[in-house]
């Protein structure tokens, strides 16, 4: 069985058309059928039913299709650890982070990262579907919720993190050293869009407590929602260190009593890939940080 007979089924797989998969991999359709009808000779039973333009795969071709995929995951981790001997620690490293304040709190680490590591590219990306992009090695690296656990990946819990308030001085509020939950239905707010994590989590915090929120304000970014706080547009609701390591901001946060929305986060990546050692280093950097900087309590619930 050749590794190139492996990549053409895999590709059909995906594709589950012929054609396409032959665009993809480059290469004529004729072309691609025969092969795939050379490895069905090697594997003496069809791993594909042709209805018509369609195609499905049989129970062969299911079997077939979990174990190419792990063979295929070996030799792309035998070729970067090759290429990591070789290459001065050169590379890129997928960071995939929660559309939220997260990004925004990581850059002092990326830039002492940076520093240590000039040749490596990092990336970072904001989404909500990190586990699947990570499972679908179109992330190195993830920062999310717990999900369901999954044999395929290292999942590292790192802690959990309350929200508080987040007021201007100058707030009627701004004195208090804590507010209770019910409160926030009496604080003009400008929060992240429903779509987002952050604010799934406090507002269903806010649902089970028997109200809503309705900000008066909406947007996606921890810089424009700080800036419109400071306006004195409202006040929002963000986790407990958002406000570390600004001076002389204009804010001040207050702690919310009484079931406070909190967010556990877990660090995860795939358990079969071949990690280099500055993405190891990255991956420890990134735990320290987060814990120091975070000040993340300990365990992966809110007692």
């Amino acid at each position: 069985m050749e590794t190139r007979h492996l990549h053409y089924f895999m590709a059909v797989c995906e594709e589950l058309h012929f054609t396409r998969a032959a665009e993809r991999l480059g290469i004529s359709q004729p072309t691609l059928s025969q092969q795939i009808k050379v490895l069905e000779g090697e594997m003496g039973m069809p791993l594909f039913d042709r209805i018509g333009k369609k195609i499905a795969l049989t129970e062969a071709g299911a079997l077939l299709k979990d174990y190419a995929a792990r063979m295929i995951q070996n030799e792309q981790n035998a070729k970067a650890a090759i290429n990591e001997l070789r290459s001065d620690n050169r590379g890129i490293i997928r960071l995939g982070v929660l559309p939220s304040d997260l990004d925004y709190r990581l850059t002092p680490m990326l830039v002492k990262f940076h520093a240590d590591f000039p040749n490596i590219r990092l990336q970072v990306f904001a989404s909500t579907l990190i586990q699947q992009e990570v499972l679908e090695n179109k992330l190195d690296i993830g920062i999310c919720l717990p999900g369901p656990r999954d044999s395929m990946l290292t999942q590292v819990d790192l802690g959990w993190e309350p929200y508080h308030l987040i007021v201007r001085e100058d707030h009627p509020y701004a004195a208090m050293s804590h507010i209770e939950l019910s409160l926030l239905q009496q604080i003009q707010l400008v929060m992240y869009p429903r779509t987002y994590i952050g604010r799934e989590l406090v507002e269903n915090t806010c649902l089970e407590a028997g109200f809503g929120l309705e900000p008066i304000m909406e947007t996606g970014s921890a810089t424009s929602l700080l800036q419109l706080v400071k306006a004195g547009i409202g006040g929002t609701v963000q986790p407990r260190g958002l406000l570390e390591g600004m001076e002389n901001s204009g804010l001040c946060s207050i702690p919310i009593l009484n079931t406070a929305p909190c967010r556990n986060l877990r660090l995860i990546y795939r358990a079969d890939r071949f990690i280099s050692h500055a993405t190891h280093t990255f991956i420890s950097s990134l735990r320290r940080f987060l814990i120091d900087n975070l000040r993340l309590e300990d365990g992966a619930q809110n007692p």
